[in-house]
């Protein structure tokens, strides 16, 4: 040990006082940054699992609703000028919530439905269940998509959180080591 690494003290049961609340205050403050850690941790994991398996589910919803969009053009014809003109605004909309893990505010994303279908008659004439199949694939879609949005958009910033709260926690370790 190197004699920078000590601190000077005059031996008396008032500088045994503060050194004692010296290292209770430092194993406080190191306990609580581990705990910050791991719980940064746990949510990086959940979130890393997740983004993984929505994903796999993305793939799988794509590939039916891309289908079902075959299907309901070789039913009801090609439909898609009547869809494309009767547009006012969008049903589905994004909203930005906030969402708190061991002090830390992360942006979440959530999807609302706003207003009703207007196209609940379309394909009345052919093609109505081709339709319906249709537009419920496709919602499932974009709720994943949103979805995916909101974890991938989690993921670099809780990277970073917990990359510098794992080194405070670390350097903290080291000077408790020390002391």
């Amino acid at each position: 040990m190197s004699g920078k690494d000590r601190i000077e003290i005059f031996p008396s049961r008032m500088a045994q006082t503060i050194m004692k609340a010296r290292l209770k205050g430092a194993q406080t403050g190191r306990n609580l940054l581990k705990k910050k850690s791991d719980a940064l941790t746990l949510r990086f994991r959940q979130i890393l699992k997740k983004i993984i398996e929505t994903k796999m589910l993305m793939g799988e919803v794509m590939r039916e609703a891309a289908f079902s969009l075959a299907e309901a053009k070789f039913t009801a014809g090609d439909f898609s000028t009547t869809v494309i003109q009767n547009v006012n605004k969008a049903q589905v909309k994004i909203r930005a919530k906030k969402d708190n893990v061991a002090g830390v505010t992360l942006p979440v994303f959530e999807h609302y439905h706003e207003g009703t279908d207007s196209y609940e008659l379309t394909g009345l004439a052919r093609g109505g269940e081709q339709l319906a199949k249709l537009k419920r694939n496709y919602a499932k879609a974009v709720e994943l998509l949103v979805e995916l949005a909101s974890l991938q958009s989690l993921f670099p910033g809780l990277n970073v959180l917990l990359l510098i709260s794992s080194q405070s926690w670390m350097r903290e370790s080291e000077k408790s080591s020390i002391g």
